[in-house]
């Protein structure tokens, strides 16, 4: 199983399923539908235990049940794609990334950046230049911040 996969799997980790309904659930997520007999030939299970485990997918809302008797398939009721959650950046490495693109940077455009007040652009430049992440150039109105 792909770790992909893994991490789908696991937004069900509080439901009570074995190991035959998650592989069920794998093979959903890549299929458009699942049989009995599918069931059976890729969990090595007979007729009765594969309809008894379907159901407990079906009374999980995990799954539904299409069609009836002979016909009978199984399509996944659940959403098949994880959503990643997008990693934000710190003001200091969007101050970083920003000097990287544009070679340098000062207190209006650190302002228009991180969308805060004069204060607090001061400050985190000030505190970046401290730490020896920034170098400076200028005074007061003309003072800009580069790479080191």
């Amino acid at each position: 199983m792909s770790p992909e996969a893994i991490a789908w799997l696991n937004k069900f980790a509080h439901r009570p399923l074995n190991d035959h309904q998650r592989l069920a659930l794998v093979y959903l997520r890549n299929n458009e539908r699942i049989t009995n007999s599918d069931y059976q030939r890729l969990n090595h299970v007979d007729s009765v235990t594969a309809n008894r485990e379907l159901r407990g997918l079906v009374q999980l809302e995990l799954i539904e049940l299409n069609s009836t008797r002979r016909w009978a398939y199984y399509t996944l009721k659940i959403p098949s794609e994880v959503k990643i959650p997008q990693i934000t950046q710190t003001e200091e490495e969007k101050i970083l990334a920003y000097i990287k693109e544009k070679g340098s940077i000062n207190n209006t455009e650190c302002r228009v950046l991180l969308g805060v007040g004069s204060s607090l652009a001061w400050y985190l430049l000030k505190k970046m230049y401290a730490q020896d992440l920034l170098k400076r150039s200028g005074e007061k109105r003309w003072l800009r911040y580069y790479l080191p």
